[in-house]
């Protein structure tokens, strides 16, 4: 159920945890490690999700601290040169 979740949504391993109200760790464990002797081509589809999660979180970090500036500026955004 989480491994689908995870590959039908694109969703983080935090976000999953969330949805179902579990640990991070709980989550990350089941899709990374028990999931492969249940489903081996879902395990894959939950690698990739995963895999790409991994290469864009500092993207996302990057952009929750500049909308947290911006709100603590009054949300005035000045063009960027």
């Amino acid at each position: 159920m989480l491994g689908k979740f995870i590959a039908e949504t694109g969703a983080t391993v935090r976000a999953a945890a969330a949805e179902y109200g579990m640990a991070k760790s709980t989550v990350h464990k089941a899709v990374t490690s028990r999931l492969r002797m249940l489903d081996a081509p879902l395990a894959d589809r939950v690698r990739a999700v995963l895999e790409t999660n991994l290469a864009e979180r500092h993207l996302r970090g990057g952009e929750a601290t500049r909308r947290k500036y911006l709100a603590r500026r009054g949300g005035a955004e000045r063009p960027r040169i």
